[in-house]
């Protein structure tokens, strides 16, 4: 059934439009089928009457890790208390993960789709690297894919405790590789110190483009270090943290396509600088927003905060802050049918009980969704 959703106040497009006032827009089975002025609308099988309120493209959350088990509360807690945030308690993680079931992980994966849906999130990316095993990758991969829309391999997260290193990179590049190739889209790998370095870094990601999967990278987050040089070398899609630039780190993601996603709640819960947001996009640069929700580093589902975050102090305007949690999100993952509203693309909307965007970061923690639709389903009925 078609669906007019009308009387919205301002419509936040994406596209050559721009932001639209006293908009609607049609949504067809899983596409957009129409967007303009609400005087003019064509009729729908059904009618929703958006009362003055704002909308905009889905939330694109291009970088999460939902499939894990256990709990991180009692590391938070002491990080918060002055201890630092190094990469290896990501085995911690690990050993839970490694003990659930099936249906343990589904139903933790399970929940938090369902959190983020319900705030806006229409588009959703996870990762593997809580297995570390062929069999737990594998696994992982495979639950990923019945509940999230892209699936990314990142066996190359970290070392488990007690493997020699390079054995672990010949395994991560090629026999787990392998086995979990079927399952994803995309592959990962932490060049970070504490994780992998530049050159196991590049094994693993050469190893996956042989495979055909696209490739990502999880850089410069503890430090400057050689993530982004080599995310940009390698013509990966997006490199992600990117809390620690350098003026040549920013040159290179303004002068290529590979999108600099941004994760600030990551940041603040590890209390690291936040991102240079202001010199990248001053500079030309994609920039993405994510959440990195895991149990560990950035335990939320929230786009909205993440967003508020940007605005309030990383210097992003509303509109530079919503469009890269929607339409540079969609680029992080080579979607153009995705964080835009116009006919043709996928019918994700999000409507909020307020009437502008700029409501997400003048009320920040504040729940402003209305409405979603994902891929044209009612998610999240009008409340």
């Amino acid at each position: 059934m078609s669906t007019l959703i009308t009387n919205i106040g301002e419509l936040t497009t994406n596209d050559e439009r721009g932001t639209v006032s006293n908009a609607a827009v049609v949504l067809d089975r899983d596409r957009v089928a129409w967007v303009g002025p609400a005087a003019k609308a064509p009729d729908a099988d059904t009618l929703v009457d958006a009362a003055g309120r704002a909308a905009l493209p889905g939330w694109v959350d291009s970088h999460t890790h939902l499939v894990f088990a256990g709990d991180r509360t009692a590391e938070f807690a002491a990080r918060m208390a002055g201890k630092p945030y190094t990469a290896g308690g990501i085995a911690t993680t690990v050993n839970a993960t490694r003990a659930a079931t099936d249906d343990e992980l589904r139903a933790v994966l399970r929940r938090h789709v369902d959190e983020a849906v319900s705030q806006g999130t229409t588009y959703l990316e996870t990762k593997t690297g809580y297995g570390l095993t062929v069999e737990d990758e594998v696994r992982s991969a495979r639950i990923a894919a019945e509940y999230v829309d892209e699936v990314t391999y990142l066996g190359a997260h970290l070392v488990p405790p007690g493997a020699d290193a390079e054995s672990y990179v010949e395994l991560a590049a090629g026999p787990m590789l392998d086995a979990v190739a079927p399952y994803v889209r995309w592959a990962d790998v932490f060049c970070e110190t504490g994780a992998f370095d530049e050159s196991q870094s590049r094994r693993v990601l050469q190893a996956a483009t042989a495979h055909d999967l696209g490739l990502r990278v999880h850089g410069n987050q503890l430090g400057a270090g050689p993530g982004v040089r080599l995310a940009v070398e390698l013509g990966a899609a997006s490199v992600d943290h990117c809390t620690h630039l350098t003026k040549s780190d920013v040159d290179a993601l303004a002068g290529f396509d590979t999108v600099a996603t941004l994760l600030p709640a990551c940041d603040l819960s590890t209390r690291q600088p936040l991102p240079d947001a202001r010199a990248l996009l001053d500079a030309g640069a994609t920039v993405a927003l994510a959440t990195n929700c895991n149990p560990g580093s950035s335990y939320t589902s929230s786009m909205a905060f993440c967003v508020a975050t940007a605005v309030l102090q990383m210097r992003m305007s509303v509109e530079e802050a919503v469009r890269a949690a929607t339409l540079g999100g969609a680029k992080a993952l080579r979607r153009n049918d995705i964080g835009v509203i116009r006919p043709g693309a996928r019918a994700d909307l999000h409507v909020l009980d307020a009437p502008s965007a700029t409501h997400l970061a003048y009320r920040p923690g504040v729940p402003l969704t209305w409405a979603v639709w994902r891929s044209g389903l009612l998610v999240r009925p009008p409340r």
